[in-house]
């Protein structure tokens, strides 16, 4: 069996799956692999999601993926004494780490490490940009500001400082607790959030100990200045298109995501294009033409695999959403333009003999009609090299390790079977 398509179909699970059943139905729509979200649910309705994949990857003897996101940390006003309050523009607001309750002059910010890395002149956005703020003054204990753009600002709305770097781990005590407890479960990737810097994937690793495969979420601004060396310290990245949209304005993101992951098929590591894809499907049984187009050029760019948020997590319609993802991608894929378009984004192969190889199998399915590509690996990285080179035939990747097939889930074009004599 290969697959009927390249690029590859991440779902997120949460409340609208109910069953196995509905497992099986995403899976033969076009999933490839699943996201737990750790932001929400508890760790007993993950477990029981984990079991169904399960179930369902040994009924249709189909390796399923399982990625675990981790939450991070969660930056935050205090709360007001009145639950809200309006702030107009140019007037001065304090954030201190007072926990007394705020009003229209001050509010509690409990994070010192925010107020160390502030220096006068950066911003703070509020309630995911809705509002912005000027630093004005820095002190020990709070930051004086002036509101650019004012807006109504309740109890525990988000902070982004998109021009300071933290000095904060990636992992709070709640994702170290649900790190733990993925691993024990079995998942197969982690997704990191809030990475800032390359250190904080060797802190990530460490903690994995090699039990699953670790993708970066590029969602900060000084993770994309330093995007090729944290690339090359995880196994995959994902453009969290979310949070980045909050971080850097938001006409930059098209760019980034074209940089983000022309830089990781030069790599040869596995890119995942999410957030809002279909999110008009949350609530319609049918996406906004903006959508089908943002879907289409996330293909033409070369991502490995896209990913469904709240479209199959707690939307009314999740199976409609991966059925029309995956026909999006099947006719993108079916044109004849596709391939000279992936060609433009080809990496230059290295001198090993894995490339060589690779390079030399996408010219022959070029030239001659080869239906299948069939390599043999331990580790999946000889697959991986193939992907890369974005080949016109699908890539069957026998391997005598559930964990690689597994974590090829997210591969482009690349379908995994258990093959008991594979050998690199």
């Amino acid at each position: 069996m290969t697959p009927d398509k390249q690029v590859k179909i991440l779902a997120t699970l949460g409340p609208a799956t109910r069953s196995s059943d509905d497992v099986r139905r995403l899976v033969e729509a076009g999933v490839n692999l699943f996201r737990l979200n750790f932001s929400h649910g508890e760790h007993a309705d993950h477990a029981l999601r984990y079991q169904w994949i399960r179930e369902v990857e040994r009924e249709l003897n189909q390796s399923l993926g399982v990625l675990m996101d981790l939450q991070g940390p969660k930056l935050r006003v205090g709360r007001f004494a009145a639950g809200k309050v309006g702030l107009l523009r140019g007037q001065a607001l304090r954030l201190d780490l007072d926990a007394t309750p705020g009003d229209a002059t001050r509010v509690n910010l409990p994070h010192p490490e925010i107020i160390a890395a502030l220096q006068p002149g950066m911003s703070l956005l509020l309630d995911d940009g809705r509002l912005r703020l000027k630093v004005t003054a820095c002190h020990a204990d709070a930051v004086d500001t002036e509101v650019v753009a004012g807006g109504e600002l309740s109890d525990r709305k988000g902070v982004n400082v998109p021009e300071a770097v933290l000095q904060l781990s990636p992992l709070t005590a709640k994702d170290r607790r649900d790190l733990a407890f993925g691993l024990e479960l079995g998942v197969d990737w982690v997704a990191l959030s809030f990475v800032q810097r390359p250190e904080d994937i060797v802190e990530a690793r460490e903690l994995i100990g090699g039990r699953a495969a670790l993708m970066a979420k590029i969602e900060k601004p000084s993770a994309v200045q330093q995007l090729e060396a944290i690339a090359r310290l995880c196994d995959a990245i994902m453009v969290a298109r979310g949070d980045l949209g909050v971080e850097v304005p938001a006409e930059h993101v098209p760019r980034i995501q074209k940089d983000i992951i022309r830089t990781c098929r030069q790599l040869g590591r596995p890119v995942v294009v999410a957030t809002q894809m279909l999110e008009s499907m949350r609530f319609s049984p049918a996406p906004t033409r903006a959508e089908v187009t943002d879907v289409a050029n996330a293909v033409a760019e070369g991502a490995d695999a896209l990913m469904l948020s709240a479209e199959t997590a707690s939307g009314d319609y999740p199976l409609e959403a991966v059925q029309m993802m995956s026909k999006i991608i099947r006719q993108v894929e079916s044109g004849a333009d596709l391939q000279s378009q992936l060609d433009v984004g080809r990496p230059q192969a290295e001198a090993t003999v894995s490339d060589a190889i690779s390079a030399a199998i996408r010219r022959i399915s070029a030239v001659l009609p080869v239906a299948v590509l069939v390599n043999y690996s331990e580790s999946g990285a000889s697959s991986l090299r193939a992907a890369r080179e974005r080949p016109a035939a699908p890539i069957l990747s026998l391997t005598p390790n559930l964990a690689t097939a597994r974590r090829l889930s997210v591969a482009w074009g690349v379908c995994s079977r258990l093959h008991p004599r594979s050998r690199n």
